[in-house]
């Protein structure tokens, strides 16, 4: 806590200037009358363990981690939590008894999206896909297995992360696909989930053909720059439901916002409003 006694927490990654975070926290520090601010913060991978290790001597009382320290942050703090041992990946970082606290509400935040803006996903319809292998797809791929889907198919850019992750989560039900074979992998899906940043504004375009999904399907991108991506609308124009990656954002922050600020805030319409009108100004 600084001098003036505002409490201090903000984002972490590299790079940084897309995140709608601190417009995120911002509403709800307003909302709610607090003396706080939550910053973005361009920190790099080597950076990171000094950025950490400071927190309390700069006033910070936590940070979201982004692309690309949620793995690395691991071994940084004092405690991983369950989450994030269970995902192999800290996105929150907390302070708890004098002790940094990494935990992870990536899953929490997909599934709890998912579910509230899906009317027809269950677990039990069917195989899921998803592409990617780094820190948000482990949450998503725990956050699956645990609601009981029968199969995932993971697919990477980098076959080797993918097998790595599939070994560490360690369960039988994860297939690893060939990222040459994407396209064959969406046979028979009941979900597919894009956890790249493939799609992204200035980044590579997601090169993959839909042709094969069930339109039955739903297909959730948890890009939010653009909102609408290029895998959305054309899922969209072949009839499938879809899901954008904003609400995963508002209801992964819930956690964190209440550890640093001391309240729980409510991820409502006015929220989502704030933040469709800041992805208009990007």
């Amino acid at each position: 806590m600084t001098e003036n006694n505002k409490l201090i927490a903000g984002v972490v990654g590299d790079p940084i200037s897309h995140s709608l975070s601190p417009k995120l926290h911002g509403f709800w520090l307003n909302k709610y009358g607090i003396n706080g601010e939550y910053k973005a913060f361009h920190v790099t991978a080597d950076e990171l363990p000094n950025f950490l290790l400071n927190l309390s001597e700069n006033g910070i009382s936590g940070v979201n981690l982004t692309v690309p320290h949620k793995e690395q942050a691991l071994g940084l703090v004092d405690i991983v939590d369950e989450s994030a041992k269970k995902i192999g990946a800290v996105n929150t970082v907390y302070f708890k008894d004098g002790k940094m606290i990494g935990a992870n509400t990536d899953g929490i935040g997909y599934l709890m999206h998912l579910k509230q803006s899906s009317n027809q996903w269950k677990a039990g319809n069917g195989p899921a896909v998803i592409l990617g292998a780094g820190g948000a797809a482990r949450a998503v791929l725990v956050s699956l297995l645990d609601d009981g889907v029968p199969e995932i198919r993971i697919t990477n850019r980098t076959k080797s992360r993918a097998e790595a992750l599939a070994a560490e989560i360690g369960d039988d039900r994860i297939k690893v696909i060939d990222w040459e074979d994407r396209d064959f992998a969406l046979k028979g899906a009941a979900l597919l989930t894009n956890v790249t940043t493939l799609g992204m504004t200035g980044q590579r375009p997601l090169e993959i053909s839909l042709e094969n999904l069930p339109t039955s399907a739903t297909v959730y991108d948890i890009v939010y720059a653009p909102l609408e991506t290029e895998l959305l609308k054309s899922a969209k124009e072949r009839g499938n439901e879809t899901v954008d990656g904003l609400g995963m954002l508002l209801h992964q922050a819930v956690p964190g916002f209440e550890a640093w600020f001391g309240k729980k805030p409510i991820v409502d319409e006015a929220l989502n409003n704030h933040l469709l009108e800041a992805l208009k100004g990007q």
